[in-house]
């Protein structure tokens, strides 16, 4: 019976936090760009763009990924940096995934096709229990949350303003 118990309070906070996840970005979000889920980015190969500040990518970020901001984005140098296939796999993220989708539309406009948002940004990556690393590229626990108010949404990891 406890366990029974446990597995619904389990279930329903985990749809309960989805739901208000989804709320937020949908207050902040257009949705013209398709979301990528943690499990689903974990099981496939992407390029991947960090669209957060420098100082949030030198705390921690996604193995290989390549940090291109988002205060000082530049479509250019982002592109030089990219393959020139068009319809190569590229996951944006931040760190809900509010400013990746702005980054990730970008792209689209200047006619790359498989392009995603990861959805709820690097927290939800972290959440899942998925690694992130350092600047050395070791494993680390740290996640620059951007500021107090955001740092709710990070579950699990030990929050850097």
């Amino acid at each position: 019976m406890k366990k029974t118990v446990l597995f619904f309070l389990l279930i329903s906070s985990v749809s309960f936090g989805q739901k208000k996840l989804d709320k937020l970005l949908n207050k902040f979000n257009k949705n013209n760009v398709p979301y990528i889920s943690a499990d689903s980015l974990a099981t496939t190969n992407a390029i991947l763009l960090d669209a957060r500040e420098t100082k949030e990518f030198k705390v921690s970020h996604l193995k290989d990924a390549i940090c291109v901001g988002y205060d000082n984005f530049n479509i250019n140098n982002t592109i030089a940096k990219l393959p020139k296939d068009k319809n190569a796999k590229i996951v944006v993220y931040c760190s809900l995934g509010i400013r990746s989708e702005i980054v990730a539309d970008k792209l689209i406009k200047e006619g790359y096709t498989n392009v995603f948002n990861l959805y709820g940004g690097i927290f939800e990556w972290k959440n899942n229990n998925f690694q992130v690393i350092d600047t050395l590229g070791k494993n680390t626990e740290k996640v620059h949350t951007f500021n107090k108010d955001w740092s709710k949404w990070l579950k699990k990891g030990k929050k850097v303003y």
